[in-house]
């Protein structure tokens, strides 16, 4: 629902943290050594400052790096698309004019700001001592890590401070819309029409289409492409992950005893809670932007709450982005000390709260928690056998991590130690051996796993591959998680012969032609009934339709809500492919459903949000035109979505 909000919501926001945290990637471009002439030249220009092609090659060689270092199996193909080095140029861009724009506009960060923005690093604050001062050795210490000096990562947080205050007024206007605004959006959505249908099914036409060896060969040879085999193989595969080292392991009952002996305190059961929390999420692999921005979110929602904490329930149904719960205001339901799918920082934090005490901010995985703890029931005390599955997989996972860099080298020298087939590899490191058809060169929509690795699929396909049918090295499909592979059976692509196929060409050129005259008595129909309504006599069976309410297929439902009502009845057309042809009569157009009323009202928010986004844009393109910004090289075309098969 609301699907052009929600599309126009994620890109405003990719662009809001990108302006707002810059990744500093020009600041050591200054003294770069140019190489050659095309490294000077320029491809854009802000506030007459130029950025040259070896500073844009240098950001984008820099930006790559750091991705593969965070996402090991995240596509190579992909970082050194143009696409992905024009993006690198546009960040270069917005930084430079938040750079600019703060110049100007001679904004200040305190030593205090500076301090407080220091220690909302958890990195930072743990290096407090018991006395509440920062360590400097330490601190030190951690920036060499980065190669970066305490002078020079200070200058560029505040340089990042200075450029987030060029967007803080626009940030802050947010929030808010007037109802008469926000009705002129919303009631279209939430509108309904009273509609009529008249299907022109293509079956009703298969009798009229005449069928001859010349029809069906002049159908063939106009459309080759779609009786042409596609390029696949058939593959066998094994993995080397985790699970499949711990799967190896056997833990005697003695060692897990041993081991409920030396944390017993850790499986004192405490008991239940039940809790509420407010979710601020943050998408995997987010950049540190992002992180601030919901960070910020959630700071603000936890000020409203310490000034009002009966309004817990409130926010988290119109705030916190668990859908699963915001419903119920944030309500989890008892919670265990080992409940499993909660983070561990969420379950420390909970099982260390007073009732009815709401927590600071809890980080984790999904983002930032608030949480309020509503209910406390007593502990029972239990002994090691109701452990003892816990702690069998708790000391699996210890001993598979130590295990897994030698199983790793036997794996990576196993699969050139015996190139021909991986059967017996396998059985050695206890490896499932798996296999999969009709695998292509690219991987299909909604692939999962190994299969959907590009890298390993370019190992399978290579051309020593296809013709020997051996081994490819292990590739690094994710953390801790390695695949090896070989071809079975291959098929290159070619193209069928009419004589081998001619039923299935018959009958697609049948479907085709019966869809086609379908579609052309529709099309009669419609333009007689838009000229006299009365002719269409009556079309049976009346349904009410909206945006948000509808059991009949989308574009049904958008030929109904574009029609023009001035004068009704309206009809519109609905061309459905090979399913033939509709035509939509609408009689009425009703009021919203009442029962709506709670659902629009939770739009409200996600509207104001996108109103800022917007206003947020405009006032950066305003910035743009003042400080004469020019990017002097073509946007490449969006990469094409592969098509399966």
């Amino acid at each position: 629902m609301f699907e052009f909000i929600r599309k126009h919501t994620k890109w405003m926001m990719v662009l809001l943290f990108a302006l707002i945290i810059p990744s500093f990637v020009f600041f050591g471009f200054e003294n770069y050594q140019r190489m050659n002439d095309a490294s000077h030249a320029t491809v854009a220009v802000v506030d007459g400052q130029k950025i040259t092609q070896a500073e844009w090659d240098e950001a984008h060689r820099s930006e790559a790096d750091r991705l593969r270092a965070s996402q090991p199996g995240l596509d190579s193909a992909l970082l050194d698309s143009p696409q992905a080095k024009y993006a690198t140029l546009e960040s270069m861009v917005q930084e430079r004019v938040l750079f600019a724009a703060a110049s100007k506009l001679k904004l200040f960060v305190s030593d205090q700001r500076l301090a407080r923005e220091l220690l909302n690093d958890p990195a930072i604050a743990g290096l407090r001592g018991p006395d509440g001062k920062l360590d400097e050795e330490r601190y030190k210490q951690l920036l060499a890590t980065q190669n970066l000096t305490p002078a020079g990562y200070e200058a560029m947080v505040r340089t990042r401070l200075s450029q987030q205050q060029v967007l803080e007024g626009v940030i802050a206007a947010g929030g808010w819309m007037p109802e008469n605004s926000a009705n002129l959006v919303l009631n279209p959505f939430f509108e309904r029409r009273e509609i009529q249908l008249a299907g022109f099914d293509p079956a009703r036409y298969v009798s009229q289409v005449p069928v001859n060896d010349a029809a069906v060969q002049a159908f063939y040879d106009a459309h080759k492409e779609r009786f042409r085999t596609t390029e696949q193989a058939t593959v066998e595969y094994a993995v080397l992950d985790m699970p499949a080292v711990e799967r190896t392991i056997t833990v005697s009952d003695q060692d897990m005893r041993n081991y409920y002996e030396q944390n017993k305190e850790r499986f004192a059961d405490a008991g239940q809670r039940r809790a509420s929390h407010i979710l601020i999420t943050v998408p995997a692999g987010a950049d540190q932007a992002t992180r601030d921005a919901a960070r910020k979110h959630a700071e603000a929602l936890l000020a409203q709450l310490r000034q009002d904490p009966a309004r817990f329930a409130e926010l988290a149904r119109t705030q916190s982005q668990d859908a699963t719960t915001a419903t119920n205001g944030g309500d989890l339901g008892m919670i265990g000390r080992n409940t499993a799918g909660l983070p561990q920082a969420f379950l420390d934090k909970l099982f260390g709260m007073e009732k009815g005490q709401i927590s600071d901010l809890v980080q984790t995985d999904f983002g930032y928690h608030i949480i309020q703890l509503t209910d406390v029931q007593g502990a029972a005390q239990q002994g090691f056998e109701a452990h003892k599955a816990a702690i069998e997989t708790e000391l699996k996972q210890q001993m598979a991590q130590q295990k897994f860099g030698e199983l790793a080298e036997r794996f990576s020298d196993g699969v050139f130690r015996n190139p021909a087939e991986l059967k017996t590899l396998a059985a050695e490191l206890g490896l499932q051996l798996q296999t999969a058809s009709n695998v292509h060169r690219t991987p299909a929509p909604g692939t999962q796993g190994p299969l959907a690795n590009r890298n390993f699929l370019q190992a399978l396909f290579a051309a020593d591959s296809i013709s020997k049918k051996q081994n490819t090295q292990t590739i690094e499909v994710g953390s801790n998680e390695l695949v090896a592979g070989r071809l079975v059976e291959y098929h290159a692509a070619g193209q069928q012969a009419l004589a081998d196929i001619k039923p299935a060409v018959t009958q697609a050129y049948v479907q085709d032609r019966a869809a086609a005259l379908a579609k052309a008595d529709a099309l009669a129909k419609l333009k007689d009934w838009q000229a006299n309504p009365a002719a269409a006599g009556d079309m049976g069976e009346t349904v009410v339709v909206s945006r948000v309410q509808s059991t009949l297929v989308p574009p049904v439902v958008d030929a109904a809500m574009r029609a023009k009502t001035g004068k009704l009845p309206a009809f519109e057309g609905v061309d459905l492919g090979n399913q033939g042809y509709a035509i939509v009569r609408v009689n009425q157009v009703l009021p919203a459903d009442p029962a709506t009323s709670e659902l629009r009202k939770q739009q409200q928010p996600q509207l104001s949000r996108a109103l800022n986004e917007a206003q947020l844009m405009a006032y950066f393109e305003t910035l743009k035109k003042l400080l004469k910004v020019e990017i002097k090289v073509p946007k490449p075309a969006a990469i094409a979505t592969p098509v399966a098969g």
